[in-house]
């Protein structure tokens, strides 16, 4: 407990620096990102005061879903979503990170039962268009979120962007700000949006110098990630 307790003291301390070096009194939450890690430290984690947590693998999230029905957890789905995937992860879910495309945005709205809320959705986009990872053209972002506004058990919060992996800082800042423009431009374009979801262990800070409202933490809370066989190919594009 401690040696968690002490990691996500850490972080939230990283966190305020980061708001207050670029003059922000906002509220950026934490996501931990609890793919591959077991059930026993996410309920540490819980117990140490974090409530969100966003999984990337829908039966692997179900089954810790169902193991900690006793916390008061809210549960982000921030992976790839597969179209045979959409209706249990409208159903199991209060947020979805990534969604980018009509079909899955369609499909969602489908499956959200009528006794649970809205559920509240992120357009990935992918800004670095690199082939390997999911994401709608920055082009397309507009349309998408034409739709998803038109769909009643869906709520539109914001973008999700997962950038190039790069240890050059200016970089960093420059990919993020990149999608900040597409954030704000929506937002010109009458879109409500409130959420802006960039930024994960190796470049959070960049991303809060430039808009970011949630960021996607696993191995800087949790430590390195011990991934079963199946996982092994979907953990390469990661890196939150």
């Amino acid at each position: 407990m401690n040696t968690f307790y002490d990691s996500l003291q850490a972080i939230h301390a990283r966190i305020a620096q980061a708001k207050a070096q670029v003059g922000r009194n906002d509220t950026v939450q934490l996501c931990a990102v609890s793919k591959a890690q077991s059930v026993e430290k996410i309920r540490i984690a819980y117990e140490a005061g974090q409530t969100i947590f966003g999984e990337n693998y829908l039966q692997e999230a179900i089954d810790k879903q169902a193991q900690l029905q006793d916390c008061a957890i809210e549960w982000h789905f921030i992976g790839p979503i597969q179209s045979n995937k959409t209706q249990a992860i409208a159903q199991h879910f209060a947020w979805v990170h990534s969604v980018d495309r009509i079909k899955i945005a369609e499909r969602l709205a489908n499956a959200r039962g009528s006794q649970l809320p809205p559920l509240n959705v992120c357009i990935q986009i992918n800004s670095s268009e690199e082939s390997s990872k999911s994401g709608a053209g920055l082009s397309d972002i507009a349309a998408l979120a034409e739709v998803i506004r038109g769909l009643p058990a869906l709520r539109l919060r914001g973008l999700m962007a997962i950038p190039a992996p790069t240890k050059d800082i200016a970089q960093q800042h420059a990919q993020f700000k990149q999608v900040h423009q597409a954030y704000l431009a929506l937002q010109q374009q009458g879109f409500a949006l409130d959420t802006l979801s960039i930024g994960m262990s190796d470049d959070f800070e960049a991303a809060i110098a430039e808009g970011a409202t949630i960021v996607r933490i696993g191995s800087a809370l949790f430590g390195a990630r011990v991934y079963h066989q199946t996982n092994t190919t979907n953990s390469l594009t990661e890196h939150q």
